[in-house]
């Protein structure tokens, strides 16, 4: 396993890679880096963790889009360890519903322009 430096919304990270996976690695950083700077840009977020939170959102819900119009009905499960960031990840079914209401009260109350 090797390290990798990245930079997602100008802020560096050193995440682990598997031998052979700098490729994908590096399109997950690049789709991850646009998303946060389109939310970014648009003005309406100014915090990173909520600006993180929103863009995982959108990617998750575009994971799920497109799994659906291919024919995979209910949750999305991830069978596979994601090596950047937990190399012994467990299976994780993801209810994108369920998220958005929990986000949506841990961070309803806040100031959407806090830094």
């Amino acid at each position: 396993m090797k390290q990798l430096e990245v930079s997602i919304m100008g802020q560096s990270y050193i995440l682990a890679c598997p031998d052979g996976g700098q490729a994908v690695l590096s399109a997950a950083v690049r789709q991850v880096d646009r998303e946060m700077c389109t939310i970014r840009d648009a003005g309406r977020v100014k915090a990173r963790e909520r600006i993180a939170v929103l863009a995982a959102l959108n990617l998750a819900y575009s994971l799920i889009e497109h799994r659906t119009l291919e024919g995979h009905a209910g949750p999305v499960q991830i069978t596979e360890s994601a090596p950047a960031l937990a190399p012994s990840m467990p299976l994780i079914t993801i209810d994108v519903d369920h998220l958005v209401r929990r986000i949506d009260a841990a961070l309803g109350e806040q100031d959407h322009t806090s830094p």
